[in-house]
């Protein structure tokens, strides 16, 4: 027995002697080899061993990992011979060259933003591996998820390498059917027209809404509930969006799986005010909900910022506002009390803005309604978002806010844009029963030298029409809340066809406006131009061939506009009312005063189903004896008065049919807009409207036996479709006169097109 313990005890001691001398020896020296591009010193500063420190292996071991980790080497072995540490090593080698093989759908550009490897860096498979993920990625982001990526290594001479991405990129996959479970109220049909993503159909072609992006699933669920919300249905959730690949692996089905709940009404609206010196009674007019109308998200969120903003302009700078909602589920109604409380006090400390390379800091911080120092408020900075992306010179404008170190009392807010491009340069072909076929072209930059300002020059060439124009618009003049800018225009229009002569006028304008608060703008412009009555025909009017020759007009004008659209481009709700007043007479040779006024209602009648209503009315008149020339009259027809021809409505002479013009005028538009059952994606729209309008006499010829004029009624109804279209919009009208006197000029057919490219 005592001879196997020994035994033991020596096996022991000879097993960890290797180790223990290890320990025991220093490093002499640390020779380096296999380095081309690294220097010897370089390699020696990333070990955790230096010359002259005992040997240990676990000090050799964490420098192995550590000249690993700094991506320069493929191969790195360390050995011990004698008192020297020998660092063998094999250098990564350096891309000369990244090129994209294979890819049509994908723009180089694209795929180079995307990876994360350039030219003169070093080569590293990881870096290789994650840049073929990103790449795969934005195949999927774009609906091809059938997509390889090969990287390609061609060796050059100086341990230099050329990386090649050969690509395949599939056929796309598209969504084959988009499915919902649980849906009573909404048929799947109108559920589909809220997604974002769409079927697969054959027009969609120059779209990629109906390929498959899972990114655009989650927003599609969000879609989903704001769609519900805003109509009533206060419980609803999407329990599961799932996207399935087709049995072929073709394509994908959308499956969405909601719960409606019960649909609410509004009830009873109340504002608990909870601070000093505040009269809730006073915020009731904010209360816009309207009792038995359907529950509304959108509205309640409205009435939050409306009751915030009233606040604040109260001097209530530190306010938090909650909705309190109180379902009562046995009637279906939903109380909602509005409690109002003093909010934490927040001060902005700075405001930071990133991504923005073009673009000067000082165009993005002065939409701000927030300034340093300001208290924070979260009405401001969400109007202040939506100014920003207003402006028209992003793809993404996030705005954010983080507590700052310095203090618990101070805000951070960050802004991250994304740049698009503002430059536009386009060339047009159109027809329209009114200037008849036409060629134009125009150059615009919207944010010229990233400054904000506003330079355009375009040019139309018609049979009946022809225009040149360059505007500048600067819209903080002087760095203030003033915009400014100036306008040099010449345009020729044959007026043949309607009034037997044609009108030359070259021109120039200076104007500024501002916001008197953001619903109510004022615009003031000084105009300068002169106008050419020529080629009269033989046999035009003489009231016509009398207003041959040139005049001068030295005008001022302006114009107030409150606007309370839901949107500009296509309102759905909200009114416009605008005034306009111009002034000629400050020099030249034309003195008269001019007065339009013009206002639009619109009314959401159903989901897509919009009344529109609009009216205008004008007068000009002259100056003593002054009389107002034949060019600034007023005419009806055309896109005026629809199912009458342009210029149709006017006093006329009664021998040559000369249109002459009116002194006033006043027209009206009763308008319903519908879908048309097609997809909503193809643009198309129907709309059903009546016109009417009557324009006043001609100057001093009221009296004349030769002229035909009456201030009577005129009317049509009529219907028309219009069309979105990749080319440009498309507007057909359809129209009877249905109120007439017998020298007025109709027209049946209405027809506008553009397009550019």
């Amino acid at each position: 027995m005592g001879l196997l313990r020994n035994t033991a005890v020596l096996v022991a001691v000879l097993l960890a002697m290797p180790a223990w001398a290890q320990n025991m020896g220093s490093v002499r020296q640390i020779v380096v080899q296999g380095n081309q591009r690294v220097e010897v010193e370089t390699v020696k500063s990333y070990m955790a061993i230096a010359e002259g420190d005992p040997y240990s292996a676990d000090r050799v071991d964490r420098s192995l990992k550590t000249l690993f980790n700094t991506g320069l080497f493929a191969d790195v072995s360390i050995r011990q011979e004698g008192e020297a540490l020998v660092v063998r090593v094999v250098e990564n080698p350096i891309i000369n060259r990244i090129a994209f093989e294979g890819n049509n759908r994908v723009k180089d550009e694209q795929l180079e933003t995307e990876t994360q490897l350039r030219p003169r860096v070093v080569y590293t498979r990881t870096k290789v591996q994650n840049d073929v993920k990103r790449i795969l990625d934005l195949y999927r982001r774009n609906g091809r998820f059938a997509a390889t990526v090969e990287p390609k290594l061609i060796q050059l001479e100086q341990n230099r390498v050329d990386l090649a991405y050969e690509i395949s990129e599939g056929e796309p996959s598209y969504v084959k059917r988009i499915n919902f479970v649980g849906n009573r109220f909404y048929r799947d049909s109108r559920l589909r027209e809220v997604l974002s993503t769409k079927e697969e159909r054959w027009y969609r072609f120059l779209s990629s809404d109906d390929t498959y992006d899972p990114d655009r699933l989650t927003y599609d669920r969000e879609l989903l509930r704001r769609y519900y919300l805003k109509h009533g249905f206060a419980d609803f959730r999407v329990v599961s969006g799932v996207a399935e690949l087709t049995p072929d692996r073709g394509g994908f089905f959308l499956t969405f799986t909601v719960e409606e709940g019960e649909r609410y009404k509004f009830g009873t609206a109340t504002i608990n005010a909870n601070l000093r010196d505040l009269d809730g009674n006073e915020l009731n007019p904010l209360l816009t909900s309207v009792p038995g109308e359907w529950y509304n998200a959108d509205q309640v969120e409205d009435i939050v910022q409306n009751l915030t903003d009233a606040l604040g302009s109260k001097g209530f700078a530190f306010v938090d506002v909650r909705p309190q909602v109180n379902r009562d589920r046995e009637n279906k109604v939903i109380n909602i009390t509005y409690d109002v409380h003093e909010g934490p006090r927040v001060y902005v400390e700075r405001i930071d803005i990133t991504g923005n390379v073009r673009t000067l800091d000082k165009v993005i911080r002065r939409e701000f309604r927030l300034v340093e120092g300001d208290a924070f408020n979260t009405a401001k900075v969400r109007r202040s978002r939506q100014r920003i992306k207003d402006l028209g010179f992003f793809d993404k404008a996030e705005v954010t806010n983080i507590p700052s170190d310095s203090a618990p009392d101070r805000t951070i807010i960050k802004v991250d844009v994304q740049e698009k491009s503002t430059g536009e340069l386009s060339f047009g072909v159109g027809w329209s029963t009114v200037v008849g076929p036409l060629v134009e072209a125009s150059i615009r930059e919207r944010n010229l030298l990233g400054r904000g300002q506003d330079l355009k020059l375009s040019s139309s060439l018609g049979t009946r029409r022809t225009s040149a124009e360059l505007s500048f618009t600067e819209p903080y003049f002087l760095d203030r809340k003033l915009s400014a800018g100036f306008d040099i225009f010449g345009l020729t229009r044959k007026m043949q066809r309607e009034s037997s002569y044609d009108h030359n006028t070259m021109g120039a304008a200076v104007r500024s406006g501002y916001y008197i608060h953001d619903n109510l703008r004022q615009d003031v412009r000084y105009q300068v131009k002169r106008d050419q009555v020529e080629n009269v025909d033989d046999d035009a009017s003489i009231f016509v061939r009398e207003q041959m020759g040139s005049s001068s007009t030295s005008s001022i004008q302006q114009t107030l506009t409150w606007d309370y659209r839901d949107s500009r481009m296509e309102p759905t709700e909200g009114y416009v009312f605008k005034i306009n007043n111009e002034l000629a007479g400050l020099g030249g040779s034309q003195k008269w005063m001019r007065n339009n006024l013009s206002a639009a209602q619109y009314f959401q009648l159903d989901e897509q189903v919009i009344l529109g209503v609009s009216g205008t009315a004008g007068v000009i008149s002259g100056f003593g004896d002054e009389k107002v020339r034949i060019t600034e009259r007023y005419y009806l027809g055309g896109d005026s008065l629809r199912g009458f021809a342009n210029s149709g409505v006017s006093p006329r002479d009664k021998s040559s049919g000369d249109a002459l013009g009116g002194l006033w005028q006043a027209t009206g538009s009763v308008q319903v807009k519908f879908p048309l059952g097609l997809p909503e994606e193809l643009g198309f729209a129907g709309q059903a409207f009546t016109d009417f309008g009557s324009v006043g006499s001609t100057e001093d010829y009221a009296n004349s036996a030769t002229i035909n004029q009456a201030s009577s009624l005129r009317a049509s109804v009529g219907v028309g479709v219009t069309w979105k279209s990749p080319m440009g919009p498309v507007a057909l009208d359809l129209a009877v006169p249905v109120m007439k006197e017998s020298f007025d000029e109709d027209e049946f057919f209405h027809f506008n097109f553009g397009t550019r490219f």
